[in-house]
């Protein structure tokens, strides 16, 4: 397989002295790689083509001689051999030098020794990669060895061509082990000895581009293109993720949700609270009126009323759909939580805890928890069965307080008095803060788990990046808070997005109040002031599945769908429907 002639063949099988071995790697495990170190001597540089500063374009920034090398490979790759071959003919221009082309084969037909001479001869400035480049051949030569239980013939090559290379010491001592205890390698030769392409295509990873064109280079180049234009793009809201090659990326405003096509009545009171399940098809409502609603989200978007939950003693401040949406808790101001199944309305456990109220709650990332922040300032946790498991106490949260728990479940994030938000590494024991200069009313987290959407009692909405170093990334400003708790969200197609809630019926004398805002996540620009409630619009939610979703709750008593202009809504008599099952205290 390539290898040189030993200079005493191995007859049998023998089995080496682990001290013999412990020698060898201790001899290499020290010496570390040295950057920047040529041997300009020993290789012969690819010469400079006639025309190799000649650009194409109309702003004169792409090289010719670059773009048809490009071209050439993507139609190798594309399986149009005689298109590539003709391409080189006629431009003059060459994808690969004859000794790169050499070197290639030399690799795909396992000739080791021959790739690792040929190596050195391509015009690889860098002496280091040409190293990193050979040992990879090299350890490929003795994996094979290894399989072809020439035990002898490894050993030859780890000590005599890849320990000389004086790179990646952890890797040698690695090797040696096989030699020590085939057995380990027995376990896992399949993945040790690579095919000869995903070798080829780790040599290309290492080698410049200038020397081998990198794979799928064209198709890089054009996908990076169109996420540019779509990035750029101020309005990109689209269901469809296709896009054109032909046209420049552009959406215009009416991707953004502006219109209302449903007012949901069903409420008797102030709506407080409004969220859409993970999978998009449900909206669950919190009122004043000490009830929440399942709505039912159906194929065409239009929204009926599914569930009324009663059983509340107070009025049911906010709701939290489990993981996998078959269940929905709700929670009373400074009550109990409630624990419902989504599919029959039934209340299946209440949680509470005597002589103290619970003010928000939760789901552990894999549906078996349940949390709560409590009014004596703590956090408490429980098994679906009602088991309590664990309580935080101390300055965790508020009166009025958010609780949210990352994907992982490791990070728990709660209000910390007025002014901070804390991010509580349960594992590591490890408390993080947010601090603001205004009272902190409410906030909710990206579906990323990287920003913090923050709300504050000055008229202001900031995002915070909670990944890694804590930093305020964008603010936004507009809408109007006076006294009440007002909500944001993330929303659109990647949470591109921020909608808001606001009390402007509460300080202006606008005969159509704007009540509904919404901004550009990355810049902070006000996109939309969407008037149609006669309240404060307590809280938005964007459906995640439908970026042309939206709903609001308002003091006025209603719940707004609102979705794209250009929609045509077929409307069915009455804006609100009461097609599902009432339930009080879990029972029809």
């Amino acid at each position: 397989m390539g290898g040189v002639g030993d200079e005493e063949p191995a007859t049998k099988r023998m089995k080496l002295s682990s001290g013999e071995l412990r020698s060898l790697s201790n001899g290499t495990s020290s010496v570390e790689p040295v950057a920047g170190c040529s041997s300009r001597g020993l290789m012969a540089r690819p010469l400079q083509s006639a025309g190799d500063d000649e650009v194409v374009g109309s702003k004169g920034v792409i090289k010719r001689v670059e773009f048809v090398r490009i071209i050439a490979k993507a139609l190798y790759s594309l399986g149009y051999k005689k298109s590539g071959a003709h391409l080189e003919e006629e431009s003059g221009i060459s994808l690969h030098s004859s000794s790169v082309n050499l070197f290639m084969q030399q690799v795909r037909d396992g000739n080791w020794n021959e790739s690792v001479t040929t190596l050195r001869k391509i015009g690889v400035p860098d002496e280091s990669i040409v190293k990193s480049a050979s040992f990879l051949i090299l350890e490929q030569k003795f994996f094979e060895h290894l399989a072809g239980e020439k035990l002898m013939d490894a050993l030859k090559t780890l000590r005599t061509e890849i320990a000389p290379l004086c790179i990646n010491g952890s890797r040698v001592h690695e090797l040696s082990s096989y030699l020590v205890a085939p057995s380990l390698f027995g376990q896992s030769n399949v993945s040790m000895v690579k095919a000869k392409p995903k070798l080829l295509e780790e040599l290309q990873e290492l080698l410049p581009p200038t020397i081998m064109v990198p794979e799928s280079r064209l198709e890089h180049l054009v996908e990076q293109a169109l996420v540019l234009q779509r990035d750029a793009c101020f309005f990109h809201n689209s269901l469809n993720e296709e896009m054109s090659l032909y046209t420049d990326h552009f959406c215009g405003r009416d991707q953004i949700p502006s219109r209302t096509l449903q007012i949901l009545q069903e409420h008797t009171d102030e709506v407080w609270f409004v969220q859409f399940s993970h999978n998009g098809r449900y909206l669950a409502s919190s009122s004043n009126d000490k009830s929440t609603i399942i709505w039912e989200v159906d194929v065409n978007g239009r929204v009926s009323l599914k569930h009324r939950l009663c059983g509340h003693q107070k009025p049911v401040s906010s709701v939290s759909w489990s993981p996998d949406d078959h269940q929905l808790l709700t929670c009373g101001v400074e009550e109990a939580v409630r624990r419902w199944d989504v599919s029959s309305g039934e209340c299946l456990l209440v949680y509470e805890k005597p002589g103290l109220g619970l003010v928000s709650c939760g789901w552990f990332p894999d549906g078996k928890l349940i949390f709560s922040g409590v009014n004596d300032k703590s956090i408490c946790m429980w098994e679906l069965d009602g088991k309590e498991m664990e309580c935080w106490k101390g300055q965790r949260t508020l009166r009025i307080s958010d609780l949210e728990i990352t994907s992982d479940g490791k990070q728990v994030i709660s209000i910390s008095g007025e002014t901070a938000i804390l991010l509580l590494d349960r594992e590591a024991k490890v408390e993080r803060l947010i601090e603001e200069d205004q009272t902190i009313t409410s906030f909710s987290m990206s579906k990323d788990n990287r920003f913090l959407l923050v709300n504050l009692l000055n008229q202001e909405i900031h995002l915070w990046n909670i990944q890694g170093e804590i930093k305020l990334v964008t603010k936004y400003k507009g809408h109007k808070r006076t006294r009440f708790v007002i909500r944001s969200c993330f929303g659109g197609t990647e949470q591109a997005f921020i909608a808001s809630g606001s009390e402007d019926s509460q300080v202006t004398n606008l005969a159509m109040p704007i009540q509904v805002y919404i901004w550009h996540r990355g810049t902070g620009e006000l996109i939309e002031a969407l008037p149609g409630h006669s309240g404060a619009v307590n809280c938005v939610s964007w459906n995640p599945v439908n970026p042309h979703m939206l709903a609001s709750a308002s003091d006025d008593r209603t719940i707004r769908i609102w979705g794209l202009n250009n929609l045509n809504v077929k409307s069915k008599g009455k804006d609100a429907h009461s097609n599902g099952i009432h339930y009080c205290n879990g029972k029809t």
